[in-house]
Parts: structure tokens; C-alpha cells; sequence
């Protein structure tokens, strides 16, 4: 077992809440955003403000997402305990 807590960052229980708008997002609508967002950012061409903007939704989206399975991954473990 690895022991995360010198990781480059705080663990995701204590990161700023998600914004209203990302957080009403059911999983598809987030991760159709994200890869907007991505080509977008590889297509280059915008200012250094917004792409940092853009980057910044990016890692909030991706955040949607991964609660998203997160809670799938729960459901799932919980139907398998039921069975």
C-alpha cells in the first residue's frame, strides 16, 4: 500500500466545491464538455487567460466525472454484496 499524502496536491474531499452549472451535469454532458474543452486547448490559438480558464473547467469537468463513477463504482459493490 502507497501512502499518497505527499501527492502533489490536497486529496479531492478537500478541493473547492464544484460549480453549480458543472455540478448539474449527468455524466455524458460532463465528459462531451471535457473533450470539448481538450480540443479546444490542443487546437491552441487563445490567450494565456483563456487557456488557463479553459484548463481550469477541464479539471473541474474531469472532477464531475470521476464522482460520477465513483458513485457507480459504489452502486455496483453494494448490488454485488446484496446478491
Amino acid at each position: 500500500m502507497t501512502d499518497n499524502t505527499n501527492d502533489a496536491g490536497p486529496p479531492a474531499a478537500a478541493e473547492a466545491p464544484l460549480p453549480a452549472d458543472i455540478e448539474a451535469l449527468s455524466y455524458e454532458e460532463a465528459r462531451e464538455q471535457l473533450v470539448g474543452v481538450v480540443s479546444k486547448l490542443e487546437a491552441g490559438g487563445t490567450s494565456l487567460e483563456d487557456s488557463l480558464a479553459l484548463w481550469e473547467r477541464g479539471e473541474a469537468l474531469a472532477r464531475r466525472c470521476e464522482e460520477w463513477l465513483e458513485g457507480a463504482r459504489k452502486r455496483l459493490a453494494a448490488a454485488r454484496k446484496v446478491n
